[in-house]
């Protein structure tokens, strides 16, 4: 069926936009779509998601390294206390995208969330989470949806907090990567956790 499953170097189903690259399986097998908790690890997806905005989502992935390394692991509580040298020295650094809308728009976030109690962030993106019964099965890459009703509001509640670059599309990528949804492919190894593929 167009669009759906291919089969990897290992004999099991994917989906197709995992088998582009190595950097896309080990990704694909081992993080999207996995549950992520922890309001400082979802700060850093959520940056990685905005930067990634009118980009390949492998721009960012391999630049990942260099993107936790110049946000101070995006500890919340650490780059709340960047100051306008920081944001210069992101500007100059080659490692990350040098954007300066949406690196204003990390610093800016990370000290609205510094401000929230611990765990307020994974509760409220959690919260957002569609109820997994009854929803329906992808099985091909045309049945994965840009934009959800719950990406949507998620967008809605987190701009209301005063967090910036969190449109509705850039929301439910977020819920993508981080389980809020399983959009893996009805045949794919991956679809609930249960990949075989290479770590990274």
């Amino acid at each position: 069926m167009s669009g759906g499953t291919m089969t990897a170097p290992d004999g099991g189903p994917r989906c197709p936009w995992g088998l582009s690259t190595e950097d896309y399986l080990a990704y694909h097998d081992t993080e999207w779509g996995r549950p992520v908790h922890g309001d400082d690890a979802l700060f850093e997806r959520l940056c990685l998601e905005a930067f990634q905005s009118g980009l390949s989502w492998l721009t960012i992935l391999r630049r990942r390294e260099g993107f936790r390394s110049a946000f101070a692991g995006f500890k919340i509580s650490a780059v709340a206390e960047f100051t306008d040298a920081d944001q210069d020295r992101l500007l100059a650094d080659a490692g990350i995208i040098r954007n300066r809308a949406k690196i204003e728009a990390t610093l800016a976030n990370a000290k609205v969330l510094a401000g929230w109690r611990d765990g307020e962030l994974d509760e409220l993106i959690w919260s957002h989470a569609p109820d997994p019964v009854g929803r329906p099965v992808p099985h091909t890459v045309q049945d994965v949806p840009a934009v959800t009703p719950e990406s949507t509001a998620l967008a809605k509640d987190l701009k209301k907090c005063g967090l910036r670059f969190v449109g509705p599309t850039t929301a439910y990528a977020l819920m993508q990567a981080c389980g809020l949804v399983d959009d893996h492919l009805a045949d794919c190894v991956a679809r609930g956790g249960g990949a075989s593929g290479s770590a990274s």
